[in-house]
Order: structure tokens, then C-alpha cells, then sequence
């Protein structure tokens, strides 16, 4: 068996934080090896300790034949250790070419380039993962798989032999991420070892030979795919059975809180929204990418202007023309990109809590920092949020944390309508299961809620009743009882009602 990496008994902390307690992990050629974990388990810390950018306080980790006792990025890459992560990391103004040459090239003859070398160079490594990209084109100017594609040939440039894939299909189509199995297949063939690291559960069993779990710090168990379901992995990420990802409880609903009459926005080819949601209801908003659910959720907010129709707020006719207006009348909306829209990346964990209440924290002498610090540590504790300080930026914080800053912001606003746009996209099993918590806990306090989301299961195990859009509009709405994954789908395809069946 040829071991490329074992890492025993790794630790380290942060600020007092003990982010890897006892990880160890192996990885041999030719071996997709899963890594898996809540959000904090402490999957990212273990590659940056494998990539050098961090150094381990304790543990044993060898590559290859050799003992790591001190390593950095440049070690690490000279072991063959390369990293491919959610968002490439390519110069998107330099050329496919460039981008694969960079750190990679000796200089020529008084520093030249050999560009027709350079440019066959590229060329031969793009084939090699069966890529045709032209390697002359701006690395900004390419799609995404694309750009992973060319950060796999550069690191096969730069002979890499552990290749680290982190959530590698988290922005890709079902034909893309296809491509990229089909990619990882034919590596694996020449020997190369690949860590993957993904949220989707469901694609284990597709690539991986092995998977290893992470809790808290430390290796739970390292299991061969073949033998191990999505259940028990769900048990072992979280520790405890989760008979319900999905904990949604029968609430006495209200009297209807937000009323939509043919609401559109013809620019986004929103049109005649006809809905109703009633205090402590959740309703689904499902539908195909391109259906207009969030065009039709930022209409309600107010980030887009209705052009037509009209929106009821406890039966009286209000008017969004910009997200202020929908804070005052207690609407509030959890976008889908949180790293883009929900939350400020570089600000504190504090400041990005009580972004939406600054009125509430001022007063006659100016803005109150001591009443902030009380609120942000409230929610910090409420929600959960695991964070060594709220005075950290929130670009520390996992996934599933920063969604909880961005949802803690809106709670304190105390709203009427809530509006979540994917909550769980991109986060853990059991960071799910405490968003799904929440929104239980806060339809049995009477807030009306929209959520939009693209998981099935999701819409079917949290929905009172789901709204099914099509065309930019909804098309029908079906109580939770009647509602199954066939026929949201059938009616989210544009197929239609024959004698009353789907």
C-alpha cells in the first residue's frame, strides 16, 4: 500500500479555542478519501495545518516518506501537497496559461518566457484532465468548473500527488460536477490521492473510497464508503440521532399576516403572485433555477421595486420601494449569498448583529457601544454562534455561523414577515438542524415565514404549505398533507393538471 499522507494525534488551538483536539488521518494513491464534519469540527484548520499556512501545536504528520516537524506553503507544495478550494484562486486578468506557469517556471535565458513552451505546457496539462480551454483566454472570462479545471492542471504542473478538493461541486450544475467525477476518476488512475471535503452526503458514495468524520475537534471513525449509510455518517458528524433533520411542529396559526395580490415586477419576469401567510405559518416557495423566486422575494423586500399588484401587511396595502421601507413595516429578508449579501466579512461579529438596529441602540447622547456589546453577546448565545469574541470579524466563522449572524440581525428587529432565500445552503447537517429549530421556535411566537429553498426535503419536512412557481409565477399551492417530491417537481416542470390529477 503506498501511504502519501498520515497525520496522528494532530492539535491546535486559537485564542484559546481548541480547534483540532486529536485529528489523524491517512490517505494512499489511486484513494478518494472523504473528510467530512459539522461546520467547526475543525475540517478547514487540518488543511491548512496539511498546506502549511498553519503550523500544528502538537501531533505527528508525514508526506510521503518524510516527517513534517515544520511546514509551510512552499514545503507542503514541495512535497507534492496542493489544494483546491470553493472559490478558485486564480489572477483572473492573467491568461489560462500564466495562471498554470505561475510559481512553476524557471526563468529562461536572461529571465525570458518561453511562451510557445509555456503556452504548450498548459495545453498538455488542461488535456491531461480533459479540458478544452483555450489557453490564451483570461482565467476571469471562464466558468467556474472551468477555473477549477485549470487550478487541477497547474497542480499537476507543480506535480502534486495529495490533491485537497473542498466542497469542489458546492457552485456546480449536475452536468458540471459529472464532468468533475469523471475528472477525479482518471487521477486516481495515475496514482494521485485526493482529500474531499463536501456537505453533500449523497455524492460520497459516488467518488469516495473511504470517509473519515470529524466532531469537535477530534476523528471519530474512518469507515470504507461501501459500508457505512447517510445515517449513520449524520450520526457520527453530530454525535446523536437525528430522527428529525426536519423538526417541524404542528402551530395554531394566526390571522393572515402578509397578503400578496398579483404582485409583479415585469423586468424580472415576476408576475400576478397571488399568496397569503398567516401568523406562525411556514410556507415553501419551491420552483426550478429561473422559476423567480428570489426576483419575487426581493420585490417583497423592497430591493426591487413591484411594478404591478399590491402587498397586504395585517390587511393594510403598504408600498417597498426600498429595503428601509420593509425594515419599518417589520419585514425582514435573509438573502440567499450570505457571504455576498448577509453578512459584511470584515466587520465584527457585534457590529454585523446590530447592523439593522442602530436606531434602537442610539439614543439622545449618541450610539450606545455598551448596549451593543449587550445585544450581539445575547444573540451570540441565543443562536449559538461558536466564536472565541463577538470582536472577531465574522470571516473566522464557519458556514453555518455566519448564517446565524445574518439571521440574529433580523431577530432583533423583531419582524412580522420573515423571508429566508436558502437558510441552509452550503452548511452542515446539524447547523440545519439548529436553523430549522429556530424558525420552529419562531412560528410558535407568531412571525409568518417565506422560505425559498432548492432542497426538496427541505421545502416537503418545514412547509405548512408549498407554493410551487413556474414562469415567474406560482403556479399552485398544495397543503403539507398533499404535497410530495413527484408532484412539486411535475408542477415546477410546467406540467400541467388532466381531470383534476397532476
Amino acid at each position: 500500500m503506498n501511504i502519501l499522507l498520515k497525520a496522528e494525534n494532530v492539535t491546535k488551538s486559537y485564542a484559546g479555542v481548541q480547534a483540532l483536539k486529536s485529528a489523524s488521518f491517512e490517505l494512499t494513491g489511486g484513494e478518494v478519501h472523504a473528510l467530512i464534519g459539522e461546520n467547526g469540527a475543525g475540517k478547514s484548520t487540518f488543511i491548512k495545518i496539511l498546506t502549511g499556512a498553519v503550523e500544528a501545536d502538537s501531533g505527528k504528520l508525514e508526506i510521503g516518506e518524510n516527517v513534517v516537524k515544520e511546514n509551510s506553503p512552499t514545503i507542503a507544495k514541495s512535497l507534492g501537497v496542493a489544494a483546491i478550494y470553493q472559490q478558485p484562486a486564480l489572477f483572473p486578468e492573467l491568461s489560462v496559461a500564466e495562471n498554470i506557469a505561475f510559481g512553476q517556471e524557471k526563468k529562461g535565458f536572461f529571465g525570458r518566457v518561453d511562451w510557445k513552451a509555456r503556452r504548450l505546457k498548459a495545453q498538455e496539462l488542461l488535456a491531461e484532465v480533459g479540458a478544452k480551454i483555450d489557453v490564451d483566454a483570461e482565467a476571469g472570462s471562464l466558468s467556474m468548473p472551468q477555473q477549477q479545471l485549470v487550478e487541477i492542471a497547474r497542480a499537476l504542473g507543480a506535480n502534486a500527488k495529495i490533491l485537497i478538493l473542498d466542497e469542489p461541486t458546492a457552485s456546480l450544475s449536475e452536468e458540471d460536477a459529472k464532468n468533475l467525477f469523471r475528472v477525479i476518476r482518471s487521477l486516481k488512475e495515475k496514482g494521485v490521492g485526493m482529500i474531499y471535503i463536501s456537505h453533500r452526503l449523497e455524492e460520497l458514495p459516488v467518488i469516495a473510497d473511504r470517509v473519515t468524520v470529524l466532531r469537535d475537534g477530534n476523528t471519530i471513525d474512518t469507515r470504507e464508503m461501501s459500508a457505512v449509510s447517510r445515517e449513520e455518517l449524520i450520526k457520527l458528524m453530530v454525535g446523536r440521532d437525528l430522527s428529525q433533520v426536519f423538526p417541524k411542529k404542528d402551530v395554531k396559526l394566526g390571522e393572515v399576516v402578509l397578503e400578496l395580490r398579483n404582485l409583479g415586477y415585469a423586468k424580472a419576469g415576476v408576475k400576478d403572485i397571488n399568496l397569503t401567510v398567516r401568523a406562525g405559518e411556514i410556507v415553501g416557495i419551491a420552483g426550478l433555477v429561473g422559476a423567480g423566486r428570489t426576483e419575487f422575494a426581493r420585490a417583497v423586500f423592497g430591493l426591487d421595486t413591484a411594478d404591478s399588484g399590491e402587498i397586504l401587511l395585517n390587511g393594510k396595502s403598504i408600498r417597498n420601494t426600498h429595503p428601509q421601507d420593509a425594515i419599518r413595516h417589520k419585514i425582514a429578508y435573509l438573502p440567499e449569498d450570505r457571504r455576498k449579501h448577509g453578512v459584511i466579512l470584515d466587520l465584527p461579529i457585534s457590529t454585523n448583529i446590530t447592523l439593522s438596529s442602530l436606531k434602537i441602540l442610539s439614543g439622545k447622547f449618541g450610539f450606545n457601544f455598551n448596549k451593543e456589546k449587550e445585544v450581539a453577546a445575547e444573540y451570540t448565545r441565543r443562536l449559538g454562534v461558536k466564536t472565541p469574541s463577538i470582536h472577531d470579524s465574522v470571516s473566522t466563522l464557519s458556514g453555518g455561523n455566519q448564517q446565524k449572524v445574518a439571521l440574529s440581525r433580523w431577530l432583533i428587529t423583531k419582524p412580522d414577515v420573515l423571508i429566508l432565500d436558502e437558510p441552509t445552503q452550503g452548511i452542515d447537517v446539524g447547523a440545519k438542524s439548529e436553523i430549522h429549530e429556530l424558525m420552529t421556535e419562531l412560528a410558535e411566537q407568531g412571525v409568518a415565514i417565506l422560505m425559498i429553498s432548492s432542497e426538496l426535503p427541505e421545502i416537503l419536512g418545514m412547509s405548512d404549505r408549498v407554493a410551487v412557481m413556474h414562469g415567474g409565477t406560482i403556479v399552485e399551492v398544495l397543503d403539507r398533507k398533499e404535497a410530495t417530491q413527484a408532484k412539486v417537481l411535475s408542477i415546477a416542470l410546467g406540467h400541467t393538471k388532466v381531470n383534476g390529477k397532476l
